[in-house]
């Protein structure tokens, strides 16, 4: 029988002309020609479908917008695939697809992360025994997993959903574990300084900030130099936390790691900012807060009176054995304050704060391990003279009581006319940090203009300072002192910015994303299981010495309690192969807006009903890829349409589970879901 051969088109898009056989789509021939048609439905191994809507095209003579995935050429046709009436189109077909597709792109505690941790993926490589790859995974954003597992105020587990079922996952002493066990079997990060650039990053500060600002532009390949005016880098992580919340030989181990890059440190130095912009490309300021608020009242000039910083610094400069102290503030650095006094001998330790304890910015535990310790916590007083002659003798306090809330959420202190006086022989200011500049002209960083509060301003996404090549990071910038893996957080994408300025390249594109609410009537089906327990050392023998107050639960506990994790958050948007959400950003598609009213699925936790293969109907946008790849690829029929209308929904037949059907595990629908509505278990838990 003859078969007649295919006749030849001439067919034009956006204005140019090619010639393409007579049977393909639209879609086809632009692919073919290097044109992208945005698409959720379609994929060569499947015949035409076109059910997402968003590859619309105009036709010359055709009023209408067209399907290029299921519309034929022919001779003559102009296609263009691009206008602003076809865009606008996209980004209302997305929206639509948006409106009901609930899934998280990133997991609570990631987005929750001032360094956006990819705390799931550690959290299960822990789960599954994999020890060097989750410490890479923290590495990736954090370079000191065991230290900022010990000191991070967790805002991971304020944000974790475990607690929609009973208690958050221990995600920080989970990074300690592996952080511990990774310098315990001198696990070696995978990652390696790439081909040298023959560029140079000078780095002013060797902190939390400066640290992983110099290990992640070297591993770009560039060469960085820290300056640091201490005599051992670490900055607050050294200085500022003390020994039994932070054992200095663990922070060492961590920047071991760190000069074994080649990073150059160049410690006990004090440089002007010209000789570090002079002979490098760039510079990074990262010189921390290391001047303390002062109290602001009458007497605070006498002998006694101490900055907290300086204290923590060196407390064995200070004799307090037999003394009354009082510090003031209600902040961790208040509480390490505290207790690190009560290790020093001090015969009573006061903690004047002037909100209550529902009020202060210090970890719940770190005021409950102060108070275990013995200090005595004198809410709602704030001081108002040390009273002394030459020396410190007493304080007197104003009481206070709460009014409305003010800008930070707290409610305000509001001054009474009561006061009280204690005796005391020393006080302490840890009310507040800022960054040490030095004065007129010995301001080694005059050029760089400062905010009124005394802090350098940054752009709050480049870093960029008003002096061109000079970036900050770090507590010494804008609102000032915060927690450590803010700064890290800021160092990381500081990073990225100077490399791509380095480089010549392009800066990468930062995806928005879907976040959904969740009840606890979303996790009804989850059993509970138990929280692993750290055991704390006894209160009245911990506060004698300067050993770590817990002992971190063990190997198999740390495994369990890693298994608890819900696995958040979507493996297609952490592999950036979402389409749904690329098109989204691409057309500016705005999810969650409640533009469109109506019914919305009511989807719960991800089907867990395979071995291998997880389904997550939240992210569905029924494409109906998966259906097809498995009819038409795989000749079977284990996946299909269920429900009509809003109510449609994909679900193996007759109610069953995925393992029961005639699933073969090929993978297919994985791999052209463009959603992550499907997923494989084994690259969840080991990616």
């Amino acid at each position: 029988m003859n078969v007649m051969s295919a006749k030849v088109f001439k067919i034009k898009i956006n204005g140019q002309e090619f010639s393409a056989e007579s049977g393909k789509s639209i879609l086809q021939v632009a692919s073919e020609n290097g044109i992208e048609i945005p698409s959720l439905c379609h994929d060569e191994r499947l015949k035409m479908y076109g059910s997402c809507g968003i590859c619309t095209v105009e036709i010359a003579g055709n009023h209408r917008l067209i399907r290029a995935c299921s519309t034929l050429i022919s001779d003559g046709m102009e296609v263009v695939t691009e206008s602003e009436r076809i865009a606008k189109n996209r980004r209302f077909v997305l929206e639509l697809l948006l409106s009901d597709h609930k899934g998280d792109c990133k997991a609570p505690c990631t987005s929750a992360c001032p360094a956006e941790t990819d705390c799931r993926s550690y959290v299960n490589a822990i789960s599954d025994g994999d020890y060097e790859a989750a410490v890479n995974t923290v590495r990736e954003k954090i370079p000191f997993p065991a230290s900022i597992g010990r000191v991070c105020p967790r805002p991971c587990e304020d944000a974790c959903r475990r607690e929609l079922v009973e208690e958050p996952v221990q995600i920080a002493a989970l990074k300690q574990f592996v952080g511990d066990e990774s310098l315990n079997q001198n696990l070696q990060p995978v990652f390696k300084p790439q081909t040298a650039t023959g560029k140079s990053v000078g780095i002013i500060g060797g902190g939390p900030a400066g640290l992983s600002a110099a290990y992640y532009l070297r591993l770009q390949g560039h060469a960085v130099t820290i300056y640091e005016a201490m005599p051992k880098l670490g900055g607050m992580l050294r200085y500022g936390i003390p020994e039994y919340r932070l054992p200095k030989a663990v922070l060492q181990k961590e920047i071991d790691l760190i000069e074994n890059t080649g990073v150059v440190f160049k410690t006990g130095v004090k440089v002007a900012l010209d000789d570090v912009c002079t002979h490098n490309d760039v510079t990074i300021i990262a010189i921390g807060a290391w001047n303390s608020t002062g109290l602001r009242c009458k007497g605070e000039e006498l002998s006694g009176v101490i900055a907290g910083i300086d204290f923590l610094c060196e407390p064995s400069a200070f004799e307090l054995s037999g003394k009354v102290v009082s510090i003031v503030g209600g902040g961790n650095t208040a509480m390490d304050a505290c207790r690190t006094a009560v290790r020093m001998g001090a015969k009573k330790v006061y903690c004047v704060y002037r909100r209550t304890r529902d009020e202060m910015p210090a970890q719940d535990i770190e005021i409950s391990e102060a108070m275990e310790e013995g200090v005595e916590f004198k809410f709602l007083t704030n001081p108002i003279e040390i009273v002394g002659n030459e020396k410190v003798q007493s304080m007197r306090l104003r009481i206070m009581e709460l009014g409305d809330s003010d800008e930070s959420g707290r409610r305000k202190p509001i001054e009474t006319d009561k006061e009280e006086s204690i005796s005391v022989d020393m006080v302490i200011s840890a009310i507040g940090q800022k960054p040490k500049f030095g004065v007129g002209e010995a301001d080694e960083f005059a050029a760089i203009k400062k905010t009124k509060w005394g802090t350098i301003v940054a752009n709050t996404l480049t870093f960029q300072t008003n002096v061109d090549r000079v970036y900050a990071i770090g507590d010494a910038t804008n609102n000032g002192a915060d927690i450590a893996v803010t700064a890290i957080g800021e160092a990381g994408r500081c990073a990225k910015v100077v490399d791509t300025l380095l480089k010549g390249g392009t800066p990468e594109k930062s995806l928005e994303l879907v976040q959904d609410t969740k009840i606890a009537e979303d996790f009804a089906n989850v059993p509970k299981q138990s929280r692993s327990k750290i055991v704390y050392r006894n209160p009245s023998v911990r506060a004698k010495d300067w050993r770590e107050v817990y002992t971190l639960f063990g190997e198999e506990d740390a495994k369990k309690e890693a298994s608890r994790c819900l696995k958040c958050g979507c493996d297609a948007y952490r592999g950036r192969d979402c389409r749904l959400i690329w098109y989204a950003n691409l057309y500016g598609a705005v999810s969650g807006a409640k533009k469109y009213e109506g019914f919305i699925n009511k989807h719960h936790i991800p089907v867990e009903d395979h071995d291998k293969i997880a389904r997550n109907p939240e992210k569905c946008v029924l494409c109906g890829l998966c259906v097809r790849v498995c009819e038409e690829v795989e000749q079977l029929s284990v996946l299909g349409f269920y429900g009509r209308g809003f109510d449609t929904s994909v679900k193996p037949a007759l109610g069953r589970n995925l393992k029961d059907t005639d699933c073969n595990s090929c993978g297919k629908c994985v791999e052209i879901c463009p959603t992550g509505a499907m997923s494989m278990k084994e690259l969840t838990n080991k990616e």
